[in-house]
């Protein structure tokens, strides 16, 4: 939008001074209009965190198995994919997260500095950004200023709608990378359950680890108000892909070794 039409430019000088009292919209909001927190950085930590969890430990466990290892062995590389994994995760969610908040911060302060030194000429971007949704240049034009009396405001509405960033709702990267832990944690221990408690099977971990899997994918496809069955089954079959290969691995080079 760095080309302004004259038609734009014409419009933006003829427009009428503001209103002298602002007006505001959306007071009356009903709670049942409210929807739910689906931002901050937590939601996709956790659905991956789970999951990465479930199927890395069951993938561990099964390569292991396959090698004919002692359940002595299972359960140490069960832990140590457990503790290794959820730090790993952890680490990676508030890193990634960290980066991304810099980069975007940095690209609303560039737009704040171009609000500072172009007032005029953002003021008719965003007039052009409005025309483009199908209001009318003269609304338009007076939707941008209204919206631009207050700098902060401006900065947040330029934000939103030239970068498609929220400047107030940025993700919490200690957020992510806690529910990527924890979920991680509470993943990798299904598959492990049966070795902690000595009851080693691994039967027992697949069935346990397959459940939880089913029932992940199931609740997020609820969530997402999408048919359970079907997200439960694509998330199992996910993870016995991946577990099943880490067997036949883990057999052929227990078969080599040995």
């Amino acid at each position: 939008m760095n080309h302004l039409s004259p038609a734009t430019l014409a419009l933006l000088r003829r427009l009428p001074p503001p209103p002298p009292e602002p007006r505001y919209f959306g007071r009356n909001r009903s709670p049942a209009d409210e929807h739910r927190d689906v931002t901050g950085g937590w939601l996709r930590a956790a659905v991956f965190g789970a999951m990465d969890g479930v199927v890395t430990n069951a993938s561990l466990i099964a390569g292991a198995t396959g090698a004919h290892a002692t359940n002595h062995t299972i359960l140490l590389t069960g832990l140590a994919g457990l503790v290794a994994g959820a730090f790993s995760m952890a680490t990676g969610e508030y890193i990634s997260v960290t980066s991304q908040n810099e980069v975007t911060s940095a690209e609303i302060e560039a737009e704040r500095r171009e609000l500072e030194r172009n007032p005029g000429r953002e003021l008719a971007e965003l007039a052009e950004v409005f025309m483009g949704k199908g209001l009318e240049p003269t609304l338009a034009l007076e939707v941008a200023r209204q919206l631009s009396d207050d700098p902060e405001q401006a900065l947040t509405v330029h934000a939103r709608e030239e970068l498609g960033i929220d400047p107030d709702d940025l993700p919490s990267p200690w957020t992510a990378a806690s529910a990527s832990f924890g979920a991680f944690t509470i993943g990798a221990l299904t598959p492990l359950l049966p070795y902690l408690i000595g009851a080693a099977s691994f039967k027992a971990s697949l069935i346990l680890a397959s459940l939880f899997a089913f029932g992940g994918g199931a609740v997020v496809a609820r969530a997402a108000e999408r048919p359970a069955a079907q997200g439960g089954f694509r998330q199992f079959a996910l993870g016995a892909l991946a577990t099943g290969m880490t067997f036949l691995v883990g057999h052929l080079v227990g078969a080599q070794v040995g």
